[in-house]
C-alpha cells in the first residue's frame, strides 16, 4: 500500500526548528513512498528560502516528490520579476516542472499549478486545465485511489475563507467527479480539515472529498491548531490521517482518520 506525505505551506523563512525536527522523524517512522508538497514553500519566493526548503525537504529522503508552487511562491514585491518570469525562484531550485504525476497500482496523484501571475493570493484553475485532469482521471485503473492536488481549497469551513477558494472549482469539481476523482487535495489557509462535498453540491454524480492540510513547519498557526500534515494512504485502506505536532512531546501524533471510500 502506498504511503503519502502531504506537507503544506512551509513559508520557509518562517520556519520553526522543533517542528522540523518532528518532521523528520516522523518521516523516518512512517518511510512515505511520496512527498507532495501543496504550495506556499517560501514567505516571499527568496532565493535562500527556496534553497533552504530543498535542503529540508532533501533530508526526508522520500524516494518521490511532486511539489507545485503557491501564491507565495511568486515574488511580491519584485514586480518585475513576477510580471516577466514569476516562476523563476521556483524553478531554479525545483525544477521546470509546475505540475506533476504519480502513479501506483493503488494510487494515482495528478497535481495543478493553480497560482496565477496577475492574482494576489486566490488561484484559478482553467478549463484546459480542467479537461486536461478530466481526461487522465478517465484512462485511471479503477482500484487507484485518485487524487487531484492544488494550492487553493476547493470548499471553506469558515467565513473568511469563502474568498479564498479556488475560481473554478464548481467546473472542475463537476467535470472531475464525473471522470472518477476521489478528492481534492490544497492548502493555503493554513486549516487541516476533510470534507465530503457531495453533501455541499448534491448534483455531484459521486462522492468527492476536499482535504485541506494545515502549515508544517511554519510559525504561521491558526485557529488554535499546531503544525499539521496528512498522511494518506492508498487502497485498500484509501484513509486520510491528520498528524499534529505535539508541541510538549516535540513530535507529531496522528489525531485524526478520515476513510474516504
Amino acid at each position: 500500500m502506498t504511503v503519502l506525505l502531504q506537507v503544506s505551506d512551509t513559508h520557509f523563512g518562517t520556519e520553526r526548528p522543533v517542528a522540523m525536527a518532528a518532521l523528520q522523524q516522523l518521516c523516518a517512522e512512517l518511510s512515505p513512498d511520496l512527498l507532495l508538497v501543496t504550495g506556499d514553500i517560501t514567505q516571499r519566493a527568496r532565493r535562500r528560502e527556496f534553497e533552504r526548503a530543498r535542503a529540508f525537504f532533501d533530508t526526508l529522503a522520500v524516494p518521490a516528490r511532486l511539489i507545485v508552487p503557491g501564491n507565495h511562491d511568486i515574488p511580491l514585491f519584485d514586480l518585475a520579476t513576477r510580471l516577466l518570469h514569476p516562476y523563476s525562484g521556483f524553478e531554479r531550485v525545483f525544477g521546470a516542472a509546475l505540475e506533476g504525476e504519480f502513479e501506483r497500482d493503488d494510487l494515482l496523484v495528478i497535481t495543478l499549478n493553480t497560482t496565477r501571475r496577475w492574482r494576489h493570493s486566490n488561484g484559478e484553475v482553467s478549463r484546459a486545465q480542467v479537461a486536461r485532469v478530466a481526461e487522465r482521471l478517465a484512462r485511471a485503473r479503477p482500484a487507484q485511489l485518485k487524487l487531484v492536488a492544488v494550492h487553493q481549497p476547493v470548499a471553506a469551513v469558515t467565513h473568511e475563507d469563502v474568498a479564498n477558494l479556488l475560481r473554478g472549482r464548481h467546473h472542475a469539481l463537476k467535470r472531475w467527479a464525473a471522470a472518477g476523482v476521489d478528492a481534492v487535495v490544497g492548502g493555503h489557509i493554513h486549516l487541516p480539515y476533510v470534507l465530503p462535498l457531495r453533501e455541499r453540491w448534491p448534483e455531484l454524480p459521486r462522492e468527492v472529498w476536499a482535504v485541506q492540510a494545515g502549515t508544517a513547519v511554519s510559525s504561521r498557526l491558526r485557529g488554535g491548531i499546531s503544525n499539521s500534515v496528512n498522511v494518506i494512504r492508498g487502497v485498500p485502506a484509501a484513509t486520510v490521517e491528520r498528524w499534529d505536532l505535539d508541541e510538549a512531546q516535540a513530535r507529531f501524533q496522528l489525531v485524526q482518520a478520515t476513510a474516504l471510500r
